[in-house]
């Protein structure tokens, strides 16, 4: 019973010295400090010369994209440039390099994802087996400070 007589004194004793100590620095009297000068203002003949911004780029958004597929930078655009950044992702897609792509080829992503996903060969996926093909969820990247 001592102890806890004890320790509700101590407690009232540390609450008064706090709100003592509070009032304390409340009557502090508080200097402002006075505001700073004002500076004089330039006149219109004291005022130093501003340069000019540096001129913009004559060439349109279209031009800077006709620049990007003219290749050879002559002027035109040939069949062979516009169709150059296209001819690889063609070659990945055409199997049999014949120069033409069939559905199957075009659609061997998918194809290749059936037949992965039909485990018991059957032709046909149940719902489990569907369950698989499901895309997989991209990894959120970490938006934490590197500092």
């Amino acid at each position: 019973m001592f102890r806890f007589l004890a320790g509700v004194g101590s407690t009232l004793l540390l609450v008064a010295a706090g709100f003592f100590l509070w009032t304390g620095q409340a009557e502090q009297e508080r200097i402002i400090p006075p505001p700073p000068e004002p500076t004089p203002l330039l006149s219109p003949m004291k005022q130093p010369a501003i340069k000019p911004p540096p001129a913009a780029s004559p060439k349109s958004k279209e031009e800077k994209r006709f620049g990007r597929a003219d290749k050879n930078k002559d002027g035109r655009i040939t069949r062979d440039e516009l169709l150059q950044p296209r001819r690889k992702p063609f070659e990945k897609l055409d199997a049999n390099r014949d120069g033409r792509l069939s559905f199957e080829e075009w659609a061997v992503k998918t194809a290749a994802k059936f037949s992965g996903a039909d485990a018991d060969r059957s032709g046909w996926l149940s719902a489990r087996e569907y369950e698989t093909t499901k895309p997989k969820a991209k990894a959120k990247p970490d938006r934490r400070c590197a500092c």
